[in-house]
Parts: C-alpha cells; structure tokens; sequence
C-alpha cells in the first residue's frame, strides 16, 4: 500500500497541511529545469506519462515515493523539495526559473545585481548579453554551456523583465557605485581581448545602462526605487521577494553583468525568518546610505563625465 504525501479523498475535510502544494510543484520544475531535462525525460525515467509529470509540477503529488524518486532524480533532496530548508541550484538554469515562480507571486522585490537588477535594463541588454555569453564561453576544450541552454536562459529572463513590465511589481534596487564605475570602463564583454573597435562600442553599450538607470532615478516612478551606494558591497548578489504568502531570499554566485559567469555556482533559496530577517537588516543600512532620486542620478552622471 503506497505511503500518501496528501489526504485521501474520504479523509477529513477539516485538516489544513502545511505543505504549500503549489509551491512544491514550482520547485520540481526549477529542478528538471535545472538539470536540463524535458518532461518526457522524467516520464520515461519514473515510468509514468508526460501529463503526470506536468500534474506534479501543478503540485498535485499523492505518492511519497514517487517523490523520493524524484528528488533522486534531480539530485537534491526530500527536503529541499518540500522547501524545510535551503534550495541548492547548481546551475543557472534552475536558479533562474526559481527566480521567475517566485517574482510572479511577489508584490516587492528588493534585489542587488551587478551592475543593476535585469529587470530594469534596456531592451537591448539581452541582446548583448547573448553575445557576451557566447565570448565568455572556455576555450581550448573546456565545456561551457550549450547553447540552447543559454537560449533557454535567455528566454526565462525575458519572460521575467516581460511579465515585471506589465504587472509592474514594486522594486528597490541596490547599486554599488565601484561596481557601475567597473562595468562602464569594462564594457559589456565577455572577454578583454576583442577587437578595439568592438570593444569601443560595448562601452558605449555600458554607458546607455548607466544613463538609463540616472533617468529612472530622475524620473521616480511609483513602482522603482534605486539606491546608489558608495561602499563595498556583498559579494553575491541577491533578490529578496515578498508577497501575501511568502518572504524569501534568492544568492545567486552568477554574472550576467560584464565577464559575465552563468557555469560556475551554487545558488541558494531559503524562506528562512532568520535568514530574511538579516538581509532586510542589509538591506536597510544599505539603503539608508545610498544615493537617491535626482542626487543619485547627480552621482552617475558625474561618473560617466570622469571617465574617457
């Protein structure tokens, strides 16, 4: 007799699980995701059909041991998937659509990305982004990523910029003045030893961001807030979403601002309180601090005139 994760249908109706279903259903698609595998791949290695697959990750899930099979198969664990303790992604693709469920279901986004959070660049980031990707790529044999993994990549950040565009959730965004000094005398590149023109004209491409993230801040739209902080900042970047239901803290160890690095990383959800609660303290000192509206866009502007 299977061990059931839910209730039965006679069960009694009056008892409430603490297993966010849903939840647990977006975790399992992160992870196949991840992992670089199609539905039908977990079908056929489950031994079950395609549209099971699908009702799992809808967070219908009645057998336990179909989910132990699953954690298996995804490499990670029971509890990982049932969200009592850290999320580990391994590779950006999983990372990134963690990143995706959970901003689709928040109503605040607090994030520091290098240089500024995807969601608040230009049109044409992810078009130069395509191309840095494919420089930063290993040579000499080395394996870096396939590239309709970094189409699929390319693809869930434009769902993510798309759907904050037209739902227009309320974001603060952390920038660090020495980071956006870097990225503008780097260019966007993904490698140092292009052609002096190409080179030339990624710079130009780093400068039309920075002027971009001065106009939101001059511009003060109701859901974007920018802080420009002129200290040190954390060494990995960071989301931390909020919502009706959830408060939770994305680390992301990946790039995609100049000499980007999307190959090499452990990424890390959590719904933690404690872990939530030190990085909003952070996230508070931080802001505090920072450079903001017009005196923030002063401090980039000032930037671009000093730098050739």
């Amino acid at each position: 007799m299977p061990i059931l994760l839910q209730p039965m249908p006679d069960a009694d109706t009056s008892f409430s699980s603490s297993i966010d279903y849903q939840a647990l259903g977006d975790r399992l698609r992160a992870y196949r995701i991840g992992a670089s595998l199609m539905a039908e791949d977990v079908a056929e290695q489950l031994g079950v059909s395609r549209a099971v697959v699908y009702r799992m990750e809808k967070g219908e899930i009645v057998k336990i041991e179909t989910l132990e099979r699953l954690a298996r198969l995804l490499g990670t664990s029971m509890a990982s998937l049932l969200g009592v303790e850290v999320e580990y992604y391994g590779t950006v693709l999983g990372l990134m659509e963690r990143m995706r469920q959970l901003e689709q279901s928040s109503e605040r986004i607090i994030s520091h990305f290098e240089p500024i959070s995807l969601l608040l660049t230009s049109d044409n980031y992810l078009r130069h982004l395509r191309e840095m990707l494919l420089e930063a790529a290993p040579r000499g044999g080395a394996k870096g990523p396939r590239p309709a993994d970094i189409e699929q990549m390319l693809r869930i950040l434009a769902e993510r910029k798309a759907f904050f565009e037209s739902r227009r959730p309320h974001i603060v965004s952390l920038v660090g003045l020495r980071e956006i000094e870097r990225f503008v005398h780097t260019g966007l590149v993904g490698r140092l030893d292009l052609p002096e023109a190409v080179h030339a004209e990624r710079i130009q491409a780093a400068r039309s961001e920075v002027l971009r993230m001065a106009e939101l801040m001059e511009s003060e739209p109701l859901h974007v807030r920018i802080g420009v902080v002129d200290d040190a900042m954390p060494a990995a970047t960071f989301q931390v979403f909020s919502g009706p239901r959830h408060a939770v803290v994305a680390v992301s160890p990946f790039r995609f601002g100049e000499l980007p690095n999307v190959r090499n990383g452990i990424g890390t959800v959590t719904a933690s309180p404690e872990a939530v609660a030190m990085y909003e303290e952070m996230i508070d000192r931080l802001w505090k601090a920072a450079y903001k509206g017009r005196s923030g866009a002063q401090q980039l502007r000032r930037l671009l005139e000093r730098m050739p």
